[in-house]
């Protein structure tokens, strides 16, 4: 029976300008390729941090030189980013499979995510996106657009928008159907478009950021994955990671999973919300594993030679 994979792709699949990016995704193309090879289903996230980020000062310049242009809205910076990333992607995934002759195709789609209007991230906007900028500067866009601003480690001050929970993959079925016609996808790019149902049929981008982990587990519970695969840039979680004694995991119970994050053995913004992606989806369903490990070593975590699996008993 063939096992159907979700796998979020970190940062350091796609590197951090344009040039690094089509650099790191030939190595990330061969990496998945091997695995489609060897039969897996596989559905593709990935993250879109300094993608968006390049998107937004763009229109930031943009707007400096004429103040009556609009700010495009992030909703609209992760839909752009989804597309050129998805591009890059499925162009050199594309033709690694064809040159591999595997009869398998793949497709980009851009992915709406629902949240939920009234999650309480939205009461904290805490995630700084876009350019840096002046105190006066960040005052006076905060007065004229009614965004929120604040001062970033200092740096200086930026744009700061809710990291609210997905809900729903809203073209879930899209995604079922090129899964069915024997394709590869990558879906759900940086975590998503961030949406809400504004009555039955209507759907509203909102200015927030997903976490690319946590809407990639939802994406695998939705396609009932066989495993949920998060490529990051170690082997291994670790616990005290970068001290002496650091020691790499092979497997974890979600409780023992539980116990390190409370000890604060991982990382916020790093380490932790990949662990806590894949509580959620051992724990979603018995029988379903989640794997975290680094890109080069995906086939052989996949094998089970390698990696943190996180499983309940």
């Amino acid at each position: 029976m063939t096992k159907r994979i979700v796998i979020a792709l970190g940062g350091n699949a796609l590197g951090k300008t344009l040039h690094e990016q089509m650099d790191a995704v030939n190595i990330t193309a061969k990496a998945i390729a091997d695995l489609i090879e060897e039969g897996y289903e596989v559905v593709i996230s990935h993250g879109n941090g300094p993608q968006v980020g390049m998107i937004q000062n763009a229109f930031a310049a943009y707007r400096r030189e004429d103040e009556t242009r609009e700010m495009m809205p992030l909703s609209m910076c992760v839909a752009m980013s989804q597309g050129y990333i998805g591009y890059d992607l499925q162009n050199l995934i594309g033709e690694e499979l064809d040159r591999r002759e595997t009869g398998m195709h793949i497709a980009t789609v851009l992915t709406q995510v629902v949240v939920d209007p009234n999650d309480p991230a939205f009461q904290h906007p805490s995630k700084p996106i876009g350019a840096f900028m002046t105190e006066a500067e960040a005052k006076k866009l905060a007065a004229e657009k009614g965004v929120d601003v604040a001062e970033d480690a200092g740096r200086g001050w930026r744009q700061v928008v809710a990291s609210p929970k997905p809900k729903e993959i809203v073209e879930i079925n899209t995604i079922r159907a090129l899964l069915d016609g024997r394709h590869a996808v990558i879906a759900a790019g940086g975590g998503g478009i961030p949406v809400v149902w504004e009555g039955k049929y209507h759907l509203k981008g909102v200015p927030a950021v997903i976490d690319k982990d946590y809407a990639s587990e939802r994406l695998a519970e939705q396609l009932d994955a066989d495993l949920f695969v998060i490529l990051t840039a170690v082997e291994k979680v670790a616990v005290n990671f970068g001290k002496s004694d650091e020691r790499g995991l092979d497997t974890l119970t979600p409780a023992e999973a539980r116990r390190y994050i409370a000890q604060g053995q991982f990382a916020p913004g790093s380490m932790l919300p990949k662990v806590e992606a894949a509580i959620r989806f051992a724990e979603s369903e018995r029988g379903r594993t989640a794997l975290i490990t680094k890109l080069e070593r995906a086939k052989d975590g996949i094998a089970g030679l390698t990696g943190t699996r996180i499983a309940t008993n």
